[in-house]
């Protein structure tokens, strides 16, 4: 086939040498010759002038030569898009994502995927933690994302990417002025919250069962968004993951309290059932995560 001898002839011509030619292709220094004789055969024409000392290209080499990168690239890119064709994944891909991941994590996953397998439909869920691996547990969805703990033993479970949450005010908030905040000053505070299920939830309650913290208020709504307006209009404080909040932080619409103690942190993961094969799309999208 002329791909090999066109190939071979570029390869000549950029190494100015037979034998290097031929040691960059791993191939014979006789094949390099029989490959350059077969062109000159026809084309009707010389394509070096060869010397002892020295090999240089002829007038019609250089229009060759300039139509052979052209037509290797051609090749190769057909190749190529023949393969991609015949090899190409499709099909449906269902995610169910908890609040957080699926409004502020899973977008740039998705947009990987995408790149990557452009044939691939997908559909997202968004719920809370307890509500996705319910979904994930009844084969409603392939893959689940969520934010906290499941009790659920039939599915596997396994973290994917670390998370950093903060405990969040409005810039008035007295608690915001204050560059250093104590664990006691957040005794009696309002809080708003997420509802129960919810992994963010799940780790404010924590945050509150752990350090002794009682609350004057406590205002629930089963959004991130609606969270942050509620924060921003003084109706309480809440513990929020920074991936959530850090636009808002930056344009000066929520305040991070410097709280004294250790980050807030915990790690989002991805769930299935255990005893059960992936589909090809799902596999594909959980090697994306890892």
């Amino acid at each position: 086939m002329y791909y090999d001898a066109l190939k071979t002839f570029v390869s000549v011509v950029e190494e100015q040498s037979f034998t290097k030619a031929a040691e960059k292709l791993m191939i014979s220094q006789p094949s390099v010759s029989v490959h350059i004789k077969n062109l000159e055969k026809e084309f009707q024409t010389s394509l070096f002038l060869r010397s002892p000392k020295m090999l240089k290209i002829t007038p019609s080499g250089e229009i060759l030569y300039d139509r052979a990168k052209q037509m290797i690239q051609i090749y190769e890119h057909t190749k190529r898009d023949i393969y991609e064709h015949h090899h190409r994944v499709k099909g449906m891909l269902t995610i169910g994502a908890s609040f957080t991941i699926g409004e502020y994590i899973l977008p740039s996953f998705l947009a990987k995927l995408r790149e990557q397998y452009p044939d691939i439909d997908v559909e997202v869920t968004i719920g809370n933690t307890k509500e996705i691996a319910q979904l994930v547990r009844h084969f409603k969805v392939d893959v689940g994302l969520i934010e906290g703990h499941t009790e659920e033993s039939d599915l596997h479970i396994q973290s994917f990417m670390d998370d950093e949450l903060a405990i969040v005010a409005s810039v008035d908030h007295p608690l915001a002025q204050l560059k250093k905040v104590e664990i006691d000053d957040l005794q009696n505070q309002r809080w708003v919250a997420r509802e129960k299920g919810s992994g963010t939830r799940e780790y404010l309650d924590h945050v509150l069962m752990s350090n002794g913290l009682k609350m004057k208020s406590m205002l629930t709504i089963s959004s991130n968004q609606g969270i942050k307006e509620a924060i921003v209009h003084n109706l309480g404080m809440s513990v929020l993951s920074l991936c959530a909040i850090k636009e808002d932080v930056a344009q000066k619409h929520l305040s991070i309290l410097n709280v004294n103690t250790a980050p807030f942190k915990r790690r989002f993961s991805y769930i299935y059932p255990a005893n059960s094969d992936h589909k090809k799309v799902a596999e594909l999208f959980i090697q994306l995560l890892n």
